[in-house]
């Protein structure tokens, strides 16, 4: 099996389920496989950010320059795990994804992209809409519109800046470490809003598929009315499946 690096602590509870995702996932594999106990599982290594650091490191969105530090912080985390041995390394949060054509230059190992994963995903569920839902910098970027509309997809138009600025708020207080009942009322409240029949609902923060302990490795589930992706279940697919070649 492939050793994996994993990029984490933003946030550290997403971190943690990233690691029992990927484990649980290798072990049901070799199960069905007629494995023995103790299940192998990849080699793994986990570099941990700041969460709180990188946070305040944040740029101004269409000024490359103001994202220096924020991505040089990221860019020595993947080096580190490079340096450990890792053959592929997967960043588990959504944000920095949104810069991660700066982040990984100068990197040599791969660098799975949550963005493919979950449009490939996405595209399976048939949707020809989808609302992507997550904090200010994946919120007003165009990544994942653009990916997106690579499957035939169209991305919600970009919401007002209240409402992102609404989500952000959200996250921070009501899902970082976890996800209580509260949360998950608040969550299903705005995509009520936002969110038309047949929309596919992009739970483009890692965080915010807590609110649903009962798929937490599914990449596309229904609950509460709504069709949702879980681009970190869709993630950790795609890393076991390179992790298992």
């Amino acid at each position: 099996m492939k050793k994996i690096g994993i990029l984490g602590g933003v946030g550290w509870a997403s971190t943690v389920d990233y690691y029992r995702a990927i484990a649980e996932g290798a072990g049901r594999y070799h199960a069905e496989r007629g494995h023995g106990s103790p299940l192998p599982i990849p080699p793994m290594t986990i570099e941990s950010v700041t969460q709180a650091r990188t946070r305040a490191l944040r740029g101004v969105a269409g000024d490359e320059a103001s994202w220096a530090d924020f991505d040089a912080v990221f860019r020595d985390a993947l080096l580190t795990l490079e340096r450990a041995g890792c053959n592929f390394g997967i960043i588990a949060s959504n944000t920095p994804h949104a810069r991660l054509h700066a982040i990984r230059q100068g990197i040599s190992m791969p660098i799975l992209s949550i963005f493919n994963a979950t449009a490939e995903a996405t595209a399976g569920t048939g949707a020809s809409r989808a609302l992507v839902l997550g904090t200010t910098v994946t919120m007003q970027a165009t990544n994942y519109a653009n990916r997106l509309a690579a499957e035939g997809i169209a991305a919600n138009e970009r919401l007002p800046e209240p409402e992102i600025s609404q989500m952000q708020a959200m996250i921070d207080s009501d899902f970082y470490g976890g996800a209580s009942d509260i949360a998950r009322a608040r969550l299903l409240a705005f995509c009520d809003k936002h969110a038309s029949p047949g929309t596919a609902i992009l739970l483009a923060c890692t965080e915010l598929p807590l609110a649903f302990p009962n798929h937490p490795d599914d990449p596309v589930f229904e609950a509460d009315g709504h069709l949702f992706v879980n681009p970190s279940a869709a993630h950790v697919a795609a890393a076991l499946k390179e992790a298992l070649m």
